[in-house]
């Protein structure tokens, strides 16, 4: 059994910073290419960064570069997105996403195979 397990989101001031997790079990984080997104009411949603299975290539999306960072912890099986300098179109739930092996790293996360519950972020003005 997969399972994904989101948790740290909350209410954060414009220029702030927050840090989610997600937690797994039933699959390896270290050998899987893994990625958060975000959706907001009424907007689509959002690929917003991601990590290679090897190597650690990163995507991010142009909206959070140099903003936010993905990592992993192989030995707690756990991924993160550090958030620095929030703004309020933030404000989203946030999802993690294990995914297919990508050649690409424009394409990683493109193709997802399990999700969490994600976790609400809310940034105030």
């Amino acid at each position: 059994q997969v399972q994904l397990v989101e948790s740290g989101g909350g209410l954060v001031q414009a220029g702030g910073s927050l840090r989610v997790s997600c937690v797994a079990s039933g699959i390896l984080l270290r050998s899987t290419t893994v990625g958060w997104f975000r959706q907001a009411p009424g907007k689509d949603r959002e690929r917003v960064a991601a990590i290679s299975w090897i190597g650690d290539s990163t995507y991010y999306a142009d909206s959070v570069k140099g903003r936010f960072t993905i990592s992993r912890d192989g030995g707690r099986n756990t991924l993160y997105l550090q958030m620095n300098s929030l703004k309020p179109e933030d404000t989203a739930v946030y999802y993690c996403a294990a995914c297919g092996r990508s050649a690409a790293v424009q394409t990683m996360c493109v193709r997802t195979d399990y999700w969490g519950q994600g976790t609400q972020v809310t940034v105030s003005s």
